[in-house]
C-alpha cells in the first residue's frame, strides 16, 4: 500500500534496517496523537526476530494461550506495517519536495540558457559592428593617407617652384653681368648637366620601386588585419595584434615620410640646379629684351607662389584635423576593444553559474533516485510483513479491479457512483459505492482504480506467481458480473501486447524465472491443462477430438470425474495434459483453448463467457546439486459473470446457461459463508465448480480473488452485490500455505491441487 504523509510521521529506524546511513529530511508532517504505533521503532534485528519467531506454548492444547499469543504477534506485526507506512509516507514527502525542487531548477537552468542565448546574441550583434566600424576605420585610414600623401606632393611642389622662383629672381640680377663670361663654359656644363639628368632618372626610378615595395609591404599588412578579423576566437588577440601592427606600420610610415623627406630635398635641388642651367642656356641664347619679358613674367609667378603658399598653410592645417580624427577613432576602438572584454567576461560568469545549476540538478537527481530506491525497498519489506500476517491468519487475499466507463454505459445525472477514500489507511485499498444518497465504504488487499494498466496489475501478483516455483499451490481467480472485465483481466485482448492480461504474463514470468535458475542448479518441468465447466460439465479444452464427443444437448460424449487424494491434491480424470517447454508452446494452447471455449451474446455483453476457464500448470522442480526437490501447482480461472436475467434477456440455450453459472456461483457463496461461519460442514460437492476448488478455498494453498466490477450506474446492484461477497470472502479462514518438498510421483497426471 502506497500513502501519502498527511497523517504519517518520519522515523530514523527506517535507515537502520536497510543497513544504510540515517537519512533525516529538513521538514516532515507529523503523526496525530492517536496513532497507534506511539514512539515505537524498528531496527532490521526487531524485523528479522519478528519474522522468525516462533510460538512457545506451555500446553499445547490450551487453545486459548496459542490464541492469545498469536493475537499478540499480530498486533506486534500490525504496529510494525504501520510504522513502515509512516515511514514510506515521509518519503513520499520528501519525493514529492524533490521532484518540486529539481523542478523548479530545471526552470531557472531554462532561465538561464535563455539569458545566455540572449548574451550571445548580444555579443554578436556588437563583434558585427566591431567589425564595420573597424573595415570603415581602415578605410578612412587609407583614404587618409592616399589624401596626405598627394598634399605632400602638391606642397613640395609648391615650394620647389617658390624656391625657384625666389632664387632665379635673386640671381637675375647677379648673372646678367656673369653671362657673357660664362657663355664659354656653357657649353661644356650643358654635356656634364646632361650626365647628370641621366644620372637623376635612374634614382627617381629607383625611389619610384622602392615606393612600390613600401606599398606592397602595406598591403600584405592588410591582408593580415582582414586574416585576424575572420578568427572569432581570437578577436581580442587579434585586435591586439592589429594595434601592434598599426604602430608598426606608423613607425615605418614615419621613416619612409622623413627618408622620402630627404629624396625630395635631394631631388628638389638638383631639379633646380637643372632648371637653372636650363634657364641659363636659355637665357644665353635669347638677347636681353628676351631677358626683360621674362622678368615680366617671373613677376607674375611671384603673385602666383603667394596664393599657393596660401593653399599649402590650409593643406597642412586640413591634415592636421584628419590626424586628429584619426586619433579620435583609435580611442573608439579602445573603448570598443574594452566592452567587448567586459563582455566576455559576463558571459564567462554566466557560464560559470550555469554549470553550477547543472550540478546542483543532478545532485537533486541522484538524492530522488536514492529516494525512490528506499521507497521501493519500504515497500517490498512491506509486502513481505503483509504476506506473512495473510499467511498466519490464513485469508484468502481480495483484489478489486474497476474497469473504465465504455460508451453504451448509461450516464448518471446524479454523478460517479463509486468513488475512492484518499485517507493514509485506505489509500489504494478503499472503494465507495453510492448509492440512492447513501455510501457503502469496502477495504481489501488492493483496488485497481479504471486507469490502473495490466502491468500495474501484474506487478502487484508477480511475487504470488513466483511463489509456484518455490513449491506452494497458488490460485488466483476473478470474479464479477457479466462484463465487469474479468476475461480481460485474466487473458487481456489478443493482438495487443501491452494488453495481455495476467495468464501470459504469468507464463512468461515463470519460463524467465526457469531459466535465470539454471545457474543455481535448478531444472524444471511443466505441465498444462485447460478445462471449463459448462451447464455443470467438464470439458477437456486441448481434446483433439472435442468436436465429435459432444452430443446435441451440449454435453460431451466423456464423462471427467473430479477426485481428491490424501495430499489434498485434485485430478480430473481422462483430462488431457501436455508437456510444455517454453512461452510460445503455452501460447498455442491459450488460442486453441479460447477458440474451443463457450461464449454468446447477452443485452449486457457482446461477448460473453458461458462457462467457467480453468489453467493448470503443475511445475517439478529438481535441484542437481542439493538433492532438494519441489512441487508447485499454478491454477488461474476465470470464472462465468452473474448476471440477472431481466437485464440479460436470456432465452433458450442462453437461459438454460445463466441459469447453470448462478447456481454455481450461488454454491460458491455458500462454501464461503460456511467458512467464514467456521462450519464442521462445508457444502463442496453442490456443485463442480466449488468441488473442483476445494483444495483452493479449504486447503493449503494461496488463493487470491479478483473482483471486477462496473462503474456503471445501471450495474450499481450487482456491483454491490460482488463486493459484499469479495468481503466474505475476505474474512475467510483457510489453512496456512506450506510448501511441497515431495518426489513427483509415477503417475504423472495433472492435479488441480
Amino acid at each position: 500500500m502506497v500513502g501519502t504523509a498527511t497523517n504519517g510521521r518520519m522515523r530514523q529506524a527506517f535507515s537502520i534496517v536497510n543497513g544504510e546511513q540515517e537519512l533525516v529530511p529538513t521538514s516532515a508532517p507529523h503523526s496525530n496523537a492517536g496513532s497507534e504505533c506511539g514512539g515505537i521503532e524498528f531496527t532490521r534485528e526487531d524485523v528479522d526476530a519478528l519474522l522468525n519467531e516462533r510460538m512457545k506454548y506451555k500446553n499445547k492444547f490450551n487453545y486459548k494461550e496459542r490464541c492469545d499469543n498469536m493475537m499478540d504477534y499480530i498486533k506486534r506485526l500490525r504496529l510494525c506495517i504501520r510504522w513502515f507506512q509512516e515511514i514510506e509516507g515521509c518519503y513520499l514527502f520528501e519525493q514529492e519536495k524533490l521532484q518540486n525542487l529539481l523542478e523548479f531548477k530545471e526552470s531557472q537552468c531554462a532561465e538561464m540558457e535563455l539569458m545566455l542565448e540572449n548574451k550571445e546574441e548580444e555579443l554578436n550583434l556588437i563583434i558585427v559592428e566591431l567589425r564595420k566600424s573597424l573595415s570603415s576605420l581602415q578605410e578612412k585610414v587609407s583614404k587618409e593617407e592616399s589624401e596626405k600623401l598627394a598634399a605632400v606632393d602638391s606642397l613640395a611642389r609648391e615650394k620647389e617652384a617658390r624656391i625657384s622662383i625666389e632664387k632665379s629672381q635673386a640671381s637675375l640680377s647677379e648673372e646678367l653681368g656673369k653671362i657673357q663670361g660664362e657663355l664659354q663654359s656653357a657649353n661644356q656644363r650643358i654635356a656634364s648637366v646632361n650626365d647628370m639628368y641621366k644620372l637623376l632618372q635612374e634614382y627617381n626610378s629607383s625611389l619610384q620601386l622602392y615606393n612600390g615595395k613600401l606599398q606592397t609591404d602595406l598591403d600584405t599588412a592588410h591582408e593580415t588585419v582582414k586574416r585576424g578579423e575572420k578568427e572569432k576566437a581570437a578577436i581580442v588577440e587579434n585586435l591586439s595584434n592589429l594595434r601592434g601592427q598599426h604602430k608598426s606600420l606608423q613607425d615605418q610610415y614615419a621613416l619612409c615620410k622623413a627618408s622620402l623627406e630627404e629624396v625630395t630635398k635631394q631631388k628638389d635641388a638638383l631639379v633646380y640646379e637643372v632648371a637653372s642651367l636650363r634657364g641659363e642656356l636659355q637665357q644665353a641664347r635669347n638677347d636681353r629684351d628676351q631677358y626683360l619679358s621674362q622678368v615680366n613674367d617671373l613677376t607674375a609667378r611671384v603673385v602666383n607662389c603667394d596664393e599657393l603658399a596660401v593653399k599649402s598653410n590650409e593643406l597642412e592645417e586640413r591634415c592636421l584635423s584628419q590626424s586628429k580624427q584619426l586619433q579620435t577613432l583609435q580611442e573608439q576602438l579602445e573603448v570598443a576593444q574594452n566592452k567587448l572584454k567586459v563582455s566576455d567576461l559576463s558571459a564567462f560568469e554566466t557560464r560559470t553559474e550555469f554549470e553550477a545549476q547543472k550540478r546542483l540538478i543532478t545532485e537533486l537527481q541522484n538524492r530522488l533516485e536514492d529516494a525512490e530506491f528506499k521507497l521501493i525497498e519500504g515497500e517490498k519489506l512491506r509486502k513481505k510483513l503483509h504476506n506473512t500476517i495473510l499467511e498466519l491468519k490464513g485469508n484468502i487475499r481480495v483484489f478489486c479491479r474497476v474497469r473504465p466507463l465504455l460508451p453504451d454505459d448509461s450516464p448518471c445525472a446524479e454523478g460517479k457512483v463509486v468513488s475512492y477514500p484518499t485517507t493514509t489507511e485506505a489509500l489504494g485499498r478503499g472503494i465507495d459505492l453510492l448509492q440512492n444518497g447513501q455510501k457503502y465504504p469496502f477495504t481489501f488487499d488492493k483496488v485497481f482504480t479504471p486507469d490502473a494498466s495490466q502491468e500495474d496489475v501484474f506487478v502487484e501478483i508477480s511475487q504470488l506467481v513466483q511463489s509456484a516455483l518455490d513449491g506452494y499451490k497458488v490460485c488466483i481467480f476473478a470474479y464479477g458480473q457479466t462484463g465487469s472485465g474479468k476475461t480481460y483481466t485474466m487473458m487481456g485482448k489478443p493482438g495487443h501486447p501491452e494488453q495481455k492480461g495476467l495468464i501470459p504474463r504469468s507464463l512468461e514470468q515463470i519460463f524467465q524465472t526457469r531459466q535465470s535458475l539454471l545457474s543455481q542448479g535448478w531444472k524444471y518441468e511443466m505441465q498444462v491443462s485447460m478445462l471449463e465447466i459448462y451447464n455443470e460439465t467438464i470439458r477437456d479444452l486441448l481434446s483433439t477430438n472435442r468436436d465429435s464427443s459432444r452430443t446435441e444437448n451440449g454435453t460431451s460424449g466423456k464423462q471427467y470425474a473430479i477426485k481428491h487424494d490424501a495430499n489434498g491434491n485434485t485430478h480430473v480424470s481422462d483430462l488431457s495434459i501436455v508437456d510444455v517447454r517454453s512461452t510460445r508452446e503455452v501460447a498455442f494452447l491459450l488460442d486453441q483453448a479460447a477458440n474451443s471455449r463457450s461464449v454468446g451474446k447477452t443485452q449486457m455483453n457482446e461477448q460473453s463467457s458461458r462457462s467457467h476457464f480453468v489453467f493448470t500448470l503443475r511445475i517439478s522442480g529438481v535441484n542437481e546439486s542439493t538433492d532438494q526437490q519441489v512441487q508447485g501447482v499454478l491454477n488461474l480461472i476465470d470464472l462465468a459473470g452473474s448476471e440477472r436475467l431481466s437485464k440479460s434477456g436470456s432465452t433458450g440455450d442462453r437461459l438454460k446457461e445463466t441459469q447453470a453459472i448462478n447456481k454455481s456461483l450461488s454454491s460458491l457463496s455458500d462454501v464461503i459463508f460456511a467458512l467464514a461461519k467456521k462450519e464442521d460442514y462445508v457444502p463442496f460437492r453442490n456443485s463442480k465448480l466449488t468441488y473442483l476448488l476445494q483444495p483452493c478455498l479449504g486447503g493449503d494453498s494461496k488463493t487470491l480473488m479478483f473482483v471486477n466490477i462496473s462503474p456503471d450506474p445501471s450495474s450499481l446492484g450487482e456491483s454491490l452485490c460482488s463486493l459484499r461477497f469479495a468481503a466474505r470472502v475476505n474474512a475467510c479462514e483457510i489453512g496456512v500455505p506450506r510448501r511441497h518438498t515431495i518426489m513427483r510421483s509415477a503417475d504423472s497426471r495433472l492435479s488441480l491441487g
